[in-house]
């Protein structure tokens, strides 16, 4: 299938080092979570989300730039300085000790979130059109390196601080992907080969033309969800798993790589369904199931008591008997209470559907003289809500796989509508989307300190995805009517 062995040697050298920098790029999600668990800073949930954003931030921002530089450069060293800077910037990590420091040191090795955009467009070059799609598709698996930080570093943590007893441990995590990067850029080197685009002679005020038109931003928006959600929900996923259901650093860790992991690996899939059933078709799907799982996912686990229907005297009298089960008014009108049943057996079961129990509580004592219609009785209901953690992460994993098949189609998208400017079109595509990556874990944490609930993301997930779907919807409405205008009055009628 492939042209030759360089074409192949360069392809799994480039989803090689994709791979690790996207491992790399991921760390704060699980080493902030620790730090903060291990109380070894305190810091508040928005400094949190900040601090699992601004890696994000500085790939995405670069993405574009480095875009331009690869294809001026060629990728093969472009891509070796990217790893040794982020090797060296992740190394400073480990010296950080103030929450300006961890900022600073992570704007830095954030770099390695720019690799995207280097190895598409240094990969695509040493395969024909009629193989690209493949290729990239393979390259872009390299997402999944968020699934080897979730899964390995919260055990390497454990490892690393003698299971918390030497909680400056922590510092030599850093180092380790610090030397993973370095030893990488070495391979790299040995395994790759020059090669670079030709030079077509466009100023840089016509390389950025295309920006201009709508539908360029359209698919950022796309973009922004499908990929930005799941870099922000890679990360994200381990913190919520901690606080909502009391879990391990570990098995949080575990857990979020059933979301990352499987989500990585099918982007290839993604690119083979756009090509045989249509991109549109698919981006349909993808938004539809993904609104579906996200509206169920809102609802937070909870454990409430709220006012229940009450017992009132239908006259006035004297409370001559009190018990649990009954008051009696003057000796003869007697009012039947509901005693409580049997807590709900919250933890033992699994539950799927919120249960609830109501009862009744006396209010008056015997000697008390009422009036008709007073309150003899108070009602109490208990509402509980499991929240079941295997079918939230059923979801969670759905919405995965359907965001790794989304990110191929928004690609699909941009060959089709710009063949001569993919680069430009797909450099800032990518930087939305990474954007989204960095926004959406700092909004998450203003979300949840403003109103307690950790669903919160869930909530603006369901708002952004219905402005995607309504946005294509119309699009696609308006289309018809200007293309097909007859067709179009045939389907309302």
């Amino acid at each position: 299938m492939f042209e030759d062995r360089k074409a192949v040697s360069v392809l799994f050298a480039s989803t090689l080092a994709f791979t690790l920098c996207f491992a790399a790029w991921m760390l704060n999600g699980v080493l902030v979570t620790y730090l903060v668990e291990a109380k070894v800073f305190e810091w508040t949930n928005s400094q949190v989300g900040w601090l699992i954003g601004i890696p994000v931030l500085t790939g995405s921002i670069l993405r574009l730039p480095v875009g331009l530089l690869t294809d001026r450069f060629g990728g093969r060293p472009i891509f070796i300085g990217l790893l040794l800077l982020s090797s060296f910037f992740m190394w400073t990590l480990s010296l950080a000790n103030t929450y300006g420091q961890f900022l600073l040191t992570s704007l830095g090795f954030g770099i390695s979130g720019a690799s995207f955009a280097v190895g598409i467009a240094y990969t695509s070059l040493w395969f024909k059109k009629e193989h690209q799609g493949t290729a990239l598709g393979i390259f872009g698996a390299g997402n999944a390196g968020s699934a080897l930080t979730s899964l390995g570093a919260p055990s390497l943590l454990l490892l690393l601080t003698q299971h918390g007893a030497n909680p400056e441990g922590w510092r030599r995590l850093p180092w380790i992907y610090s030397l993973v990067l370095l030893a990488t850029a070495i391979f790299f080197y040995f395994f790759t080969y020059p090669r670079k685009v030709e030079s077509t002679g466009k100023t840089l005020k016509a390389q950025l033309a295309p920006l201009s038109n709508v539908r360029v931003w359209r698919f950022c928006l796309y973009y922004f969800y499908v990929f930005g959600g799941f870099v922000a929900l890679a990360q994200w996923l381990i913190p919520y798993y901690v606080n909502v259901y009391s879990m391990s650093l570990v098995t949080a860790g575990l857990l979020a790589s059933i979301f990352s992991l499987p989500s990585g690996v099918i982007r290839a899939l993604g690119g083979w369904m756009s090509d045989h059933y249509g991109a549109r078709r698919v981006m349909y799907w993808v938004f539809t199931i993904c609104l579906i799982c996200s509206a169920l996912l809102i609802f937070p686990r909870m454990d409430v008591y709220t006012p229940g229907p009450g017992v009132q005297a239908k006259y006035g009298g004297k409370v001559t008997s009190v018990s649990p089960s009954e008051v009696v008014v003057d000796g003869e009108r007697k009012y039947t209470v509901q005693a409580a049943r049997e807590s709900v057996k919250q933890e033992t079961e699994t539950m799927v559907f919120p249960a609830s129990r109501s009862w009744q509580e006396p209010v008056v004592e015997v000697g008390s003289v009422v009036k008709k219609k007073q309150l003899l009785a108070k009602g109490v209901t208990h509402i509980y809500f499991q929240a079941n953690v295997w079918i939230f992460t059923f979801l969670v994993f759905v919405v995965g796989i359907l965001m790794g098949i989304g990110k191929a189609a928004v690609y699909k998208h941009i060959p089709t509508y710009f063949p001569s400017d993919v680069g430009v079109v797909g450099g800032i595509v990518g930087v939305v989307g990474g954007l989204g990556g960095f926004l959406c874990p700092i909004l998450f944490g203003y979300l949840l300190e403003d109103t307690g609930i950790w669903t919160t993301c869930w909530v603006f997930f369901v708002i952004l995805i219905g402005a995607c779907l309504g946005w294509m919807h119309w699009v696609i409405q308006k289309m018809m009517h200007e293309t097909e205008p007859t067709l179009m009055q045939r389907f309302e009628k």
